[in-house]
C-alpha cells in the first residue's frame, strides 16, 4: 500500500467525490437537499424581503415589530452568508498550502 502525499490525496478526493455523488440512503428517502444555487436565491430573497419591510416601515405601512424582526433574520442570513464564505477560503488557502 503506498502512502505516498499524491496517492493520498488521490484517495481523499475519490471518497470525498463518492459521498457527494452518491447522496446517503436516508437523504434520498426525503425530500432532496437545496444546491449552492438554491440557497444563494433563498439569501437574495431575504434580502429583498426585508428591504421591503424597511421600506413599508419608513413610510409607516409596516409596524415596528415587523421592522426589527426582517433586520434581525437579514442580519443572520449575512452572518450564515460569511460564515459560509470564511470556511470555503479557509478550505482553499489549506488546499494551497498543500505539498505538490
Amino acid at each position: 500500500m503506498d502512502i505516498s502525499p499524491g496517492n493520498l490525496i488521490a484517495s481523499l478526493y475519490a471518497r470525498a467525490r463518492t459521498a457527494m455523488d452518491d447522496p446517503a440512503p436516508a437523504a434520498s428517502a426525503t425530500a432532496p437537499r437545496p444546491g449552492v444555487a438554491e440557497k444563494a436565491a433563498d439569501f437574495m430573497a431575504s434580502l429583498r424581503e426585508a428591504e421591503a419591510t424597511a421600506i413599508r416601515g419608513l413610510t409607516g405601512r409596516a409596524d415596528p415589530q415587523s421592522v426589527v424582526m426582517a433586520l434581525a433574520a437579514t442580519e443572520l442570513a449575512v452572518e450564515t452568508a460569511v460564515t459560509v464564505r470564511d470556511k470555503v477560503v479557509e478550505a482553499y488557502q489549506e488546499i494551497l498550502r498543500m505539498p505538490v
